[in-house]
């Protein structure tokens, strides 16, 4: 068994423990949690993703898991606010640029973050995906710096296609984002 398939078969077990939906042990720190793999296993995470989803699927389940996908939900914002549409106008129009810092500032943490605060009852673990798919509009540090405002008693599961060392993070193991140190790797 890969070193990869072994991490994502502790995924399963971390999220049935106690101190994880419970917080403890983690210094009164948010329980947000990194699960970083290489750009190549996206499709396998996604797979297993939905793997995790089902496996707590069930009625009388302790763990009632929401999953945000990132870039899904910049589509459903663009086209709740009507400009989807002129998204490719644009981008035909004023070029790549132009469409970049019109995303960009559309785009922005707050409008992700009322609308997961919109969605989140009634769970109690939330996963972040997408964020390879919706790089450069949307940089994963920007929500999870501003997400303990919306989730601060509830754990988040980040899934990272690059490397996060507990210090930084770095997007296909190539782009570097701004450091982020609050939260944990959920699997080493």
């Amino acid at each position: 068994m890969s070193n990869f398939h072994a991490r994502l078969d502790q995924i399963i077990p971390k999220i049935k423990e106690d101190k994880f939906i419970e917080g403890r042990g983690l210094g009164n720190e948010i329980s947000f949690y990194v699960f970083d793999y290489e750009p190549e296993h996206e499709l396998e995470v996604r797979d297993y993703i939905k793997h995790i989803k089902k496996e707590f699927n069930y009625e009388g389940s302790n763990r009632r898991i929401i999953e945000f996908d990132l870039y899904k939900m910049l589509i459903d914002i663009a086209k709740d606010k009507r400009i989807f549409d002129r998204i490719f106008e644009m981008e035909e129009r004023q070029g790549q640029d132009q469409l970049f810092k019109a995303l960009t500032n559309f785009a922005k943490p707050e409008v992700f973050l009322r609308k997961i605060s919109e969605q989140v009852d009634g769970y109690n673990v939330v996963f972040l995906t997408g964020i390879g798919k919706v790089y450069p509009f949307v940089r994963s540090h920007n929500i999870l710096n501003n997400m303990q405002e919306v989730l601060d008693n509830i754990p988040v599961i980040m899934f990272f296609p690059g490397k996060y060392d507990g210090q930084s993070l770095q997007l296909f193991g190539k782009v570097k984002d701004d450091n982020y140190y609050r939260a944990f790797r959920l699997v080493d």
